[in-house]
């Protein structure tokens, strides 16, 4: 059970974050518990709702955003988002099983994906303190100046959800995915 008060539906949410949490319902057809939550803080959530918007409309293609997001979910051990976004990764960015497999291995089974989730997993891992020979590799593997700033903030958006839903103990409102291992 969550650590925290997750408002039931979208009137017992505050009246600032009623509108946010439409347009989440309208966009995705549910409001996951994740957004009821942060919805708590008006404040918090128009800020991730706008760093993912902003995210979304960047050059990563969308399945390099969730393989992203399942391997940092496994380095940091959060078995909230690991479900929502092995269900994502799996009904929105067509990803199959044996590439969540390798995505939550911190790889994938693509290589040019590859260099990027090893690169978004170093970055996890080592808390942004990555070699010169990691930036040169996932540049190598054709990701440009920018591409590589939006892998950083992929992780760091992904580690905030990540951790809000640890500090909450967020209820799994996805499919349960169980982590490989205690983070």
């Amino acid at each position: 059970m969550s650590r925290i008060a997750i408002p039931a539906d979208i009137a017992s949410a505050p009246a600032a974050s009623q509108p946010l949490l439409q347009a989440v319902n309208q966009q995705i057809g549910s409001v996951p518990n994740l957004f009821r939550l942060v919805s708590l803080s008006p404040a918090a959530l128009e800020g991730y709702l706008g760093m993912s918007g902003a995210l979304g409309k960047g050059s990563l293609p969308a399945a390099t955003r969730e393989r992203i997001a399942l391997a940092v979910a496994e380095v940091n051990g959060c078995a909230y988002c690991l479900s929502a976004h092995a269900f994502l990764g799996k009904n929105l960015a067509k990803l199959d099983d044996a590439e969540i497999a390798a995505n939550r291995a911190g790889s994938s089974n693509d290589p040019k994906a590859a260099a990027a989730v090893q690169f978004a997993t170093k970055v996890t891992q080592q808390r942004g303190k990555v070699s010169a020979g990691d930036v040169d590799a996932v540049k190598a593997a054709g990701y440009s100046d920018a591409q590589l700033i939006e892998i950083v903030q992929h992780v760091a958006l992904n580690t905030w959800t990540n951790y809000i839903n640890e500090v909450a103990k967020t209820d799994i409102d996805f499919p349960v995915v169980t982590l490989r291992q205690a983070a």
